[in-house]
């Protein structure tokens, strides 16, 4: 509940910062010429309208986004052909009588509400909900960034409450303008005898907004020009830093370590002194995986000037308990930093960590100064380490940006106590072996099995017999995790949209056929772009293990 109420509080607060968004250029004008005119509780109703209509265009474009994989500039340039017809129609008197004349009967429907001619409540509504349709589309990457959490949990009431929060927020600047600038204008007598120079200098601005936003320019881009500009500045200090550091929580006694002399364990109080990262994840996290490189790379430029790297492996399936499992994970990418195994999540409840991977660095004093949950801001960590140790700060270059694309297939897990989006016809029958069958049609994101198959809480295990997995999914790069319940090899045929996979297969594939060993993450797919496309695994022999799909762009 309360990583909820946080996420609906920061889409609550990215809302509210749409208003640095050069899109609001052309959405004022729009604001303060259709709250002007009407009575008292038209800009009441501009508000309403605009944060139903957003949130359920929003809502929308996640589901049409999801389905039909819609690429989000064909939607931008839709809005800015919108957007210029409205400044023509404000630049040019005939335009605008044409205009006024189709309009007139949608936006006068108030008066047929008793007492409603005189306010204009109703026809605020039904403005505000079309000054919502142009703006939504334009919102930016404030509003892409809400959509990535949305579209990674596809709860529809989560996605709901989050969208909601967001429009609330972005509606808040939009009925304090409407208010203060209705005030400011009709103090102003003679800008209502001039409406038409009033309208042509709302037209200017509108066009003036969509070039600049056709350009590709943006706010964004304007505050990392300025960053770089202060770089000199600002380069010995951290970079987002904790507003309120606290005392690092020591690591927990059940804890069972590698990598340390003689398998000791790390004591958070003996390493006052030292500068110490410590490192949530788990070895069949694509997201974690994603990130050892920059962890190894940092040991091995900063140890010698007292980093501490601590890998805190924190595993989400059983078979991530196995030592050796995790000796073998250490050894195939380079570990050589200490690692705990936090195989009861005990040191993961002492962080009250949620994600992986997380990464909390800690000064010399043993405070928690900064904190960075999943992928990026690699730079901003190497800045922050550096200036700890006493090295001098780091200038910022754009670091590469997570490993994911709006309408992607989310993580998908096919244990029954997480699974999402399982399209059998069939009952599911928990913890013993069933037959099932292939729906005639797969939707989007979702997944069905064939023949002889056992779901389990974390995993799904093939029985005798030919037996078939099917994704409809969405990306350019497709991760399962597998396992062989009887240690023997075991080879499974991988299919992409009926064929054979072979341009098209991941690193652990060969000539269509992944070999499933050891219980680890296998890369299946690599296509050469993000595509919706149809996988299907199958096998005909039995013990063959699969917990979860993750994919990447």
């Amino acid at each position: 509940m309360s990583k909820m109420i946080t996420s609906v509080l920061l889409s609550f607060i990215e809302g509210l910062a749409l208003i640095f968004s050069p899109c609001i250029l052309p959405i004022l004008p729009l604001v303060l010429s259709t709250s002007i005119n009407g009575g008292r509780r038209r800009p009441f109703g501009i508000i309403l309208g605009f944060i139903l209509s957003f949130s359920l265009f929003a809502l929308i474009s996640r589901q049409l986004v999801v389905i039909f994989n819609i690429n989000l500039d064909y939607i931008k340039y839709a809005s800015l052909v919108l957007l210029t017809m409205f400044g023509f129609i404000l630049l040019f008197d005939r335009l605008s009588l044409i205009f006024e004349r189709y309009t007139s009967k949608l936006a006068n429907l108030g008066v047929v509400l008793p007492n409603n001619h005189q306010d204009g409540f109703l026809s605020g509504v039904l403005i505000g909900a079309l000054i919502s349709l142009v703006w939504t589309p334009c919102a930016g990457p404030i509003l892409a960034s809400a959509l990535v959490q949305i579209i990674r949990e596809q709860r529809d009431f989560n996605a709901m409450l989050l969208i909601f929060a967001f429009s609330f927020g972005a509606g808040i600047p939009m009925f304090i303008i409407s208010l203060t600038g209705r005030k400011i204008l009709t103090k102003l007598h003679w800008l209502k005898k001039r409406n038409w120079l009033v309208n042509k200098i709302l037209g200017i601005i509108i066009l003036l907004s969509v070039g600049f936003i056709g350009s590709g320019v943006n706010a964004t881009d304007l505050i990392s020009t300025n960053n770089k500009l202060t770089a000199s500045s600002t380069a010995n200090k951290l970079q987002d830093p904790l507003l309120n550091p606290y005392p690092a929580a020591n690591f927990a006694k059940s804890n069972i370590w590698l990598n340390t002399p003689n398998n000791q364990a790390l004591d958070m109080q003996k390493l006052r002194g030292k500068v110490v990262l410590v490192d949530f994840w788990t070895y069949s996290c694509i997201n974690c995986l994603r990130t050892i490189p920059d962890m190894v790379g940092l040991d091995k430029k900063y140890s010698k000037y007292g980093l501490v790297i601590v890998g805190v492996h924190s595993p989400e399936f059983e078979f991530e308990k196995n030592a050796n499992n995790v000796k073998n994970a250490l050894s195939r990418y380079g570990i050589k930093y200490p690692v705990a195994m936090d195989n009861n999540l005990d040191t993961w409840t002492n962080y009250n960590n949620q994600y992986w991977p997380a990464h909390y660095l800690i000064d010399k004093n043993g405070m928690v100064v900064y904190t960075h949950f999943g992928e990026g801001q690699a730079d901003e960590l190497d800045n922050n380490i550096r200036v700890l140790l006493g090295l001098g700060g780091k200038v910022s270059s754009d670091s590469p940006q997570p490993d994911f694309f709006i309408g992607q297939t989310p993580e998908t897990y096919l244990g029954y106590t997480r699974a999402d989006n399982f399209s059998s016809p069939e009952m599911v029958v928990q913890n013993s072996l069933a037959n099932y069958i292939l729906p005639n049609f797969l939707s989007a994101n979702n997944w069905a099995l064939k023949g002889s198959w056992q779901i389990n809480n974390q995993d799904v295990v093939t029985g005798s017999g030919d037996s078939k997995l099917q994704l409809n999914f969405t990306a350019k790069h497709v991760y399962l995790v597998l396992g062989s319940a009887t240690n023997l090899p075991i080879k499974v045929n991988v299919k992409l949209n009926g064929s054979s996979v072979l341009k098209e297969a991941g690193s652990d594939v060969v000539a269509g056929v992944v070999t499933v060993t050891n219980h680890r993450l296998y890369e299946l797919i690599n296509q050469n772009s993000v595509k919706n496309s149809l996988l299907e695994l199958s096998t005909n022999e039995s013990g063959l293990e699969a917990y979860a799909f993750t994919f990447g762009s």
